[in-house]
């Protein structure tokens, strides 16, 4: 049996988020996680995707030879690649901030992305903005559980004309008497 990690030790470094990232909703061979990740050198990649197997984040689904190696199809294991309330609640401040900053690297990463390719129909698919809600924990999970079930049909490419886009949400609390509370609005498409 695999020994087990906490989540957060092993998703949230950089290039292991990025890994699960190009995983979520679809199965990658291991040469075509190598093209979606060309500025990671193949034993760096090899390497985090060995740990993402050992914490059962990530998993294989298939293995075949090609060219006297054993190409491996990998895809999200059984735990996900979820960051949950408490380990988030045990990390200290630094440890937050830096889960928080990777975070928004690899968002900003895949912004990046997105800018730098010439199809501009694309655009028909982005929206972003900031939405001030007022919530107790128990809305709070209510809210995530219903999110949840929306999006579960969506989560699986099932071919077509669909294209992939990647939903990202932030949940952070604006502590009492903030002055940036007021006037938060969004830019939603």
């Amino acid at each position: 049996m695999a020994k087990t990690s906490p989540i957060a030790e092993v998703v949230l470094h950089p290039v292991r988020l990025r890994i699960v990232q190009q995983l979520g909703g679809r199965q990658l061979t291991t040469s075509e996680l190598r093209s979606a990740l060309p500025d990671v050198t193949q034993a760096t990649l090899y390497r985090h995707v060995a740990a993402l197997i050992d914490a059962e984040i990530v998993t294989v689904v298939d293995e075949r030879r090609v060219r006297g190696t054993v190409e491996r199809t990998l895809a999200l294991g059984d735990r996900m690649a979820h960051v949950g309330h408490d380990d988030l609640v045990a990390m200290s401040d630094a440890e937050l901030r830096n889960a928080f900053v990777t975070f928004l690297g690899a968002l900003g990463e895949s912004f990046d992305k997105f800018i730098g390719d010439d199809d501009r129909s694309l655009r028909d698919y982005l929206g972003f903005g900031t939405t001030p809600l007022y919530v107790t924990t128990d809305d709070l999970a209510e809210i995530q559980s219903r999110l949840a079930d929306i999006l579960a049909p969506y989560r699986t490419d099932t071919g077509g004309d669909r294209v992939r886009i990647t939903l990202t949400t932030a949940v952070i609390p604006v502590p009492p008497g903030a002055a940036s509370e007021k006037g938060q609005g969004t830019a939603e498409k």
